[in-house]
């Protein structure tokens, strides 16, 4: 038989209560402010704001390694010319001493009056020695044993340099230059002069040299952060602003897709909801390939469009016939015009040949042609005219008598998706026919110029160089 151990079932002992895992509850943490701004920021601009920090970075680092290059350089130079100076000025007073010794032997002053002359000799900063040419000092007759190594080495060579240090109890070392050099007076004596200088002003020139190009080079690089920012805030401009209109491009192609797309979707379903006979589905089957079409010649518009600014549309040159493909042209949509009730006239025509692609130039004169049809109410004209201008410049004219365009749509009319208001937003097509015709006469060098009055037409001026002047 199991003995009851006198647990529940969760092995807690009779009236125990089992114990509870407690896990303290975290109260949330508060966003830092850096989160916070980042949420505000859109991701887009938070990628442009990294990438102009980084151009700036860009900017000060490499000219900060220029600044070091150059200043380090500079530095050298200036500390080569100042201890050069400190050479100069102990050479300068050995030959003070040398001219003071002179000048007593001069008056018939024996060696020890010229040492009395040297000790009437002073040069503020430096510490003035004489010795005979033994190097045994002189003036004062007594001197550091550097000093009096750097004698002896003069006045066997001529001239000797030295540096040392100058320790003292409870005072901080001091280097200390020497330079010492033999001399010879008239009498034939020959004695050693010897300049001990301080080189603490060599390091406080360097001190004064080391801030002030520090100095200088962070006001530098202060100005290169700012000139940096604005830079890349100006070259950051163009990739914005393509941003946001690819943003504004794919809400648009997305728009304009929408619709035809929804209308095939409910006219599919509508069709499948029951059973109809062949003539209801045939009907359906049209309208779906109606708007199949439709959403065809979008996207065609739009590819057109990728092709053309990525440049994988070549454009052709030969040598072609203006009038010829105009005319050519006029065929392809005269269909279109005659279905609308609008008159299509060709009454000027004449031969002008123009270096061009003639499949992109036979769709810039349809873009222009389809659109003054669709916006002339029946009964309307839309009129095309070709002229040699005497040869230099082929123009094509189209002119409509149809709705116009409002002043305030005639700077937009090139842009995607663009169809203006009133009657206009409710014609047919997507808004990309005038961006591919503003291409298309970009690519081949031409110039479009509209003048439009509403509720009087349109005309549309389109000037091909010939290559002749």
């Amino acid at each position: 038989m199991a003995r009851d151990t006198g647990s529940d079932s969760d092995g807690s002992p009779h009236g125990a209560a089992p114990a509870a895992s407690v896990r303290p509850v975290r109260p949330p943490r508060s966003p830092t402010p850096i989160a916070g701004w980042r949420r505000l920021i859109p991701r887009s601009q938070r990628a442009l704001l990294g990438l102009r920090l980084r151009l700036t970075a860009w900017y000060v680092g490499t000219f900060a390694l220029i600044l070091f290059t150059l200043g380090a350089a500079l530095f050298v130079v200036i500390a080569r010319q100042i201890a050069a100076d400190l050479d100069t000025s102990l050479r300068a007073a050995t030959r003070a001493i040398a001219q003071a010794a002179a000048i007593r032997e001069i008056e018939a002053v024996s060696a020890k009056g010229a040492a009395d002359a040297v000790e009437e000799l002073t040069i503020p900063g430096r510490a003035l020695y004489l010795f005979d040419s033994t190097g045994t000092p002189l003036t004062p007759p007594q001197a550091e044993s550097a000093v009096v190594a750097d004698a002896r080495a003069a006045a066997m060579t001529g001239e000797a340099d030295a540096h040392f240090k100058r320790r003292a109890q409870g005072v901080a070392p001091r280097n200390l230059q020497v330079h010492a050099e033999r001399f010879t007076l008239r009498s034939g004596k020959h004695f050693v002069a010897a300049a001990v200088a301080d080189r603490v002003e060599l390091e406080d020139r360097y001190a004064s040299l080391i801030v002030a190009l520090a100095g200088g080079a962070a006001v530098a690089l202060l100005l290169v952060a700012a000139g940096g920012w604005f830079l890349s805030g100006k070259s950051t401009t163009p990739i914005e602003r393509t941003m946001a209109q690819m943003r504004r491009f794919m809400a648009d192609a997305a728009h304009e897709l929408r619709t035809p797309v929804a209308v095939l979707r409910s006219r599919a379903e509508v069709a499948l909801q029951r059973e109809r006979d062949p003539e209801a589905y045939v009907t359906a089957l049209a309208a779906v390939g109606v708007e199949a079409e439709r959403i065809g010649g979008i996207v065609e518009d739009l590819l057109t469009l990728a092709r053309a600014e990525a440049g994988e549309r070549p454009v052709g040159r030969e040598r072609v016939y203006l009038d010829d493909i105009a005319l050519d042209a006029v065929d392809g949509v005269r269909v279109l015009a005659e279905r609308r009730g609008v008159e299509l006239a060709v009454p000027e025509f004449e031969e002008a040949a123009v270096e061009a692609d003639p499949v992109l130039l036979r769709q810039l004169i349809v873009i222009v042609l389809d659109n003054a049809i669709k916006f002339t109410p029946a009964g309307g004209r839309v009129s095309l005219r070709v002229r040699a201008n005497g040869g230099r410049s082929a123009e094509l004219r189209i002119e409509d008598t149809g709705i116009g365009i409002p002043p305030e749509d005639l700077a937009h009319i090139y842009d995607r998706f663009f169809r203006g208001g009133g009657v206009r937003a409710r014609g047919d097509g997507a808004g990309l026919g005038l961006s591919i015709a503003r291409w298309i006469a970009d690519a081949h060098g031409a110039t479009i110029d509209v003048v439009s009055t509403p509720g009087t037409g349109t005309q549309v001026s389109i000037y091909f160089p010939t290559g002749r002047r």
